[in-house]
């Protein structure tokens, strides 16, 4: 599995070089934004470890600009300022994971392993009812008519699609969507499937999003 670290300080960068080569991976490092982006839209990675803070181009910039471009490797966001908004503007703008500094080598190493395997995992289009969403082309359509979706409420709609017909708590939704980290509002899930159904119904069809009183939500179909 081939690896690019995006790390501007020296040391840090060829720790981590060090360990994830040790655990089997094949690491090129990037000092600055630029270079990473520049090596990242080159193609040929599994899988990315992008701080935040760095020269010339910041982590948020390079994550946006990857996306835009239609390249969907799995990103992995290290930084190591402290706050709660820092996560939800990462997964906002497409990273799939985020973990804060100071860190231990075995936990960003089982963090881009379980990346890697979701991003196996989900590379086919995935259907239930009327929906059809492909994760390779980041699209959520309903008998055919797509729908505009932001980051979040894509990776909401792709966990109810893994789990059409099942229950899922608060807590699950906030955990996979939102990340095990997530420090904010628990309501913020009841607001993103607010946003959700109001774009299902834009579009006439039968899949929706069912409030299961005291337990959570489910896909089910009318």
């Amino acid at each position: 599995m081939r690896i690019l670290v995006v790390e501007d300080e020296a040391r840090m960068a060829t720790y981590l070089e060090k360990c994830l080569v040790a655990e089997g991976f094949d690491v090129d490092v990037a000092g600055d934004g630029e270079l990473a982006l520049e090596r990242a839209l080159a193609g040929g990675y599994d899988a990315i470890t992008l701080d935040i803070m760095l020269p010339k181009m910041n982590g948020y910039a390079v994550c946006r600009e990857l996306r835009k471009a239609g390249v969907d490797v799995p990103i992995l966001m290290l930084t190591a300022k402290d706050g709660e908004y820092d996560e939800a503007d990462a997964l906002d703008i497409g990273a799939d994971d985020f973990l804060r500094k100071p860190f231990s080598v075995v936990v960003l190493v089982a963090r881009l392993r379980a990346l890697l395997r979701r991003g196996e995992a989900r590379s086919a289009t995935l259907t239930f009812s009327d929906l059809s969403l492909s994760p390779k082309s980041k699209s959520v359509s309903r008998d055919g008519s797509e729908l505009e979706l932001t980051p979040r409420e894509f990776a909401l709609m792709e966990y109810f699609l893994y789990n059409a017909g099942n229950t899922l708590s608060k807590a699950q939704l906030l955990e996979h969507v939102w990340g095990a980290g997530f420090a904010g509002d628990p309501n913020v899930v009841e607001v993103y499937v607010g946003y959700l159904r109001k774009k299902l119904d834009s579009v006439p069809g039968k899949a929706r999003i069912q409030t299961v009183r005291g337990r959570g939500y489910r896909l089910t179909e009318d």
